[in-house]
């Protein structure tokens, strides 16, 4: 099968650039970015369902290429585009809200995030650590099991009873 190289290259730069929106702030770049990256794995998918020219069904050949092509990938790329359709719409009208209320659409750092990635690597930072485990490992000890007094454990009596219950 020879495939043609400047629709690589095209789905290359498709998928490229999508990556590169993908990795902006702005909530509407974010999003065109994966139309762009959507339509260069359409393209690559069309180039790996069989050689041009051939039509889709199998044992069928026309008189420029006697090989067979795969009807799948066409109807694969035909449901993407439709959803990429839908999609584009979604887009079209979040962009026409943003300019309706002159909202930024800029992704800000949230404070967890900040949090997280500044929180050090050693086990004792870990999210599940407590004071029981080990501070070098982060390992369980057996001191995590004796959690809280004792009172903790034992059952309430007298919860969920009203005056003039009579059990």
């Amino acid at each position: 099968m020879v495939v043609n190289l400047s629709l690589v290259l095209a789905a290359g730069v498709l998928v490229a650039a999508g990556t590169f929106l993908l990795l902006e702030r702005a909530m509407t770049k974010m999003l065109m970015g994966l139309i762009l990256m959507g339509n260069g794995v359409n393209l690559l998918i069309l180039l790996a369902g069989g050689a041009a020219g051939a039509p889709p069904i199998m044992g069928r050949s026309s008189a420029l290429d006697h090989t067979d092509s795969d009807p799948l990938a066409q109807g694969m790329i035909l449901t993407a585009i439709v959803i990429s359709m839908a999609m584009t719409a979604f887009i079209l009208g979040l962009a026409y809200r943003q300019y309706r209320y002159g909202a930024a659409d800029l992704v800000e750092d949230d404070s967890e995030d900040t949090a997280v990635a500044t929180r050090p690597l050693a086990a004792s930072a870990a999210p599940d650590h407590d004071a029981s485990d080990d501070p070098l490992t982060g390992e369980p000890t057996e001191r995590g099991d004796l959690f809280g007094p004792t009172s903790f454990e034992a059952p309430v009596h007298g919860q969920g009873k009203k005056e003039g219950d009579t059990q």
